[in-house]
């Protein structure tokens, strides 16, 4: 069976993604497992800049096949922030909790239909050919006024999905799945690595 390393250190994100990729026939490891390779720096201007830069230095460094994502949330009042800095939108070293305090404040008083917002992925993959694959997911919502629930990571409190009339962290890990941005792009990748498995 071929290995596959997943370029993540979020447990929660490696959790999501092989719900997410399903039964497929490969070994799926995290880059801890490979603690002497380096996390490269996200020098990208955009979301799917940092995910081939992530897949590539990591293919580089194990060898193995690699995947990676870059993931951002978008909103409209802000202009499309916090976008590729999402994960750090507060400063450096902030929680989950600092990034949501943040947009909360920055949208308070904004009435609702205008903060539209949108989560986006990219994932990357490469493989031993050196060619690197992106795939994209993007899943629409709205920023509420308060965090509600208690599933899920990062912006997911603050993120109501209409398609599920709940925020991420309200609902269900399947329910989730199968709307969010990050579903939408890593079953474009599962589709992928289906049909290259049978030729390697």
């Amino acid at each position: 069976m071929r290995r596959l390393v997943l370029a993540t250190h979020n447990p929660h994100k490696v959790r999501e993604i092989h719900a997410i990729l399903g039964n497929l026939p490969y070994e799926i490891l995290p880059a801890t497992d490979f603690p002497t390779v380096p996390e490269p720096e996200e020098t990208g201007a955009t979301l799917e800049e940092n995910a081939i830069i992530k897949a590539k230095a990591l293919h580089d460094g194990t060898g193995l096949w690699a995947m990676a994502d870059d993931s951002g949330l978008e909103i409209d009042y802000l202009d499309g922030a916090p976008g590729v800095v999402s994960a750090r939108f507060a400063g450096p070293g902030c929680t989950f909790a600092d990034n949501n305090t943040k947009v909360l404040m920055l949208l308070n008083g904004v009435p609702s239909s205008q903060r539209t917002a949108r989560f986006r992925c990219v994932a990357a993959l490469a493989v031993d050919d050196g060619a690197v694959e992106v795939f994209h997911g993007v899943t629409e919502g709205i920023i509420t006024t308060v965090a509600g629930g208690e599933a899920g990571f990062g912006y997911d409190p603050i993120f109501y999905s209409p398609e599920l009339g709940r925020t991420f962290a309200e609902a269900s890990a399947d329910a989730k799945n199968r709307v969010s941005h990050r579903g939408r792009a890593f079953r474009q990748v599962a589709e992928r690595l289906r049909e290259l498995a049978p030729e390697r």
